[in-house]
């Protein structure tokens, strides 16, 4: 039996739908894969290590994500990522399963790019430090107890039912004012991007290679700027706004303005990207379109 926590969520979701026949577990019941069982549980409490009894592997996607949010409140961070992933790993050593993680660019901080996975973790935002502080009870866990494990360390995945991330606030930016568009911090910050179908593919790719602990950057090989995003998704609502800048290098406290990921070691693996960022910039704003 597969579980996926956080299976309701975005990569979660897409996981789910990739997988098939699986555990979902979470919070509250949003979108659901059809061939998907749904369990409704926080996996802050105890109660998430039942949940997963006779799981083979457990995908651990359930997160709170928000950088923002983990500066105004770091313990409620620390209790929904790295106290929750504690439960997590203990169900894991319960069942002997296979451990894959939903890890971030943000435990590296502000490392020189590309950044490989021997980068060491310094995080500059509570919630890279407290998906840092998971990937380093995984390995402990892997360690101690003999369980296979990987973290996948993501760029910023984006794509359908994602619902934050630069390219969905441009999107609702200009649906509200399309003659102008507010752009956070210079837009000349640069990163790792990369859509979701080709975020699944990794991800299954790796956790069929688990063995030990790992950890694989996901994400695309090159890198995009804030103002490109801002041109294509202007270009494909068909758009022409007059963007202003609040300033500055960061678009926010515990913004990393510029980072790329080296993904030599996946692409070791023999993975592929599959879709430009460009072409799933311009996708995505489709389904957003098609959602109103």
């Amino acid at each position: 039996m597969i579980v996926i926590t956080g299976g309701c969520g975005f990569i979660g979701g897409h996981l789910a739908d990739a997988l098939g026949q699986v555990r979902v577990i979470d919070v509250k019941k949003g979108y659901l894969s059809p061939e998907a069982e749904f369990v409704r549980c926080d996996v802050r409490k105890k109660g998430v290590i039942d949940a997963c009894r006779g799981a083979d592997t457990i995908y651990h996607f359930a997160a709170d994500p928000d950088v923002k949010v983990s500066i105004r409140s770091p313990m409620n961070t620390f209790e929904t990522n790295t106290a929750a992933t504690i439960n997590l790993l203990e169900a894991a050593r319960l069942n002997s399963s296979k451990f894959i993680f939903a890890s971030t660019s943000t435990i590296y901080g502000e490392a020189e790019p590309p950044t490989s996975e021997d980068s060491p973790a310094l995080p500059i935002s509570p919630y890279g430090a407290s998906k840092a502080a998971c990937d380093a009870f995984i390995s402990a866990y892997s360690h101690t107890y003999g369980i296979d494990a990987v973290s996948c360390v993501y760029g910023n995945i984006f794509g359908p039912r994602s619902d934050h991330g630069v390219v969905f606030d441009f999107y609702n930016k200009l649906m509200k004012n399309p003659d102008e568009m507010e752009i956070l911090g210079n837009g000349k910050q640069k990163k790792s991007y990369l859509y979701i179908s080709d975020a699944i593919s990794a991800t299954l790719l790796v956790a069929d290679r688990a063995k030990g602990y790992n950890k694989y950057n996901i994400a695309s090989e090159g890198w995009t700027t804030v103002n490109e995003i801002a041109e294509v998704v202007s270009d494909e609502l068909g758009l022409s706004p007059k963007f202003t800048y609040t300033g500055g290098e960061r678009g926010w406290v515990g913004d990393v303005p510029k980072f790329r990921l080296d993904i030599s070691k996946l692409k070791s693996l023999g993975w592929k990207q599959e879709t430009p960022v460009e072409d799933g910039i311009r996708k995505y704003v489709q389904w957003l379109k098609s959602r109103r």
